[in-house]
């Protein structure tokens, strides 16, 4: 499993509305994408303008190709609410209770 975290500074007091559009335009698209299987939304404890967005995939091919093929899109829908381009940074997922997934460690 592969997912990528997105990191969002929203413009000052516009985190309630990133978080409805991401709910509304965004979980939709995502959910349609082949390879997707989840994403995870969290919001600063201190700073609720601070957010950032993880999305699990089956295969890092998967999310390369929703990143290729509508994450520009999907960051015009919520260009207006942002300060500066999100920070995405991508990982192989070692561990999830979650999902069942636990890394094979080589002897």
């Amino acid at each position: 499993m592969f997912t990528r975290v997105v990191e969002i500074e929203t413009t000052a007091g516009k985190g309630r509305d990133l978080r409805s559009t991401m709910n509304e335009k965004v979980l939709p698209i995502l959910k349609k994408q082949p390879g997707f299987v989840d994403e995870i939304m969290l919001v600063g404890s201190t700073d609720p303008d601070r957010i950032l967005t993880l999305t699990f995939w089956q295969t890092e091919a998967d999310a390369e190709r929703y990143n290729r093929e509508h994450f520009l899109a999907v960051s015009e829908i919520l260009k207006p609410l942002y300060e500066r381009a999100p920070n995405v940074t991508t990982y192989n997922v070692d561990t999830s209770t979650t999902h069942k997934i636990a890394a094979t460690i080589a002897a």
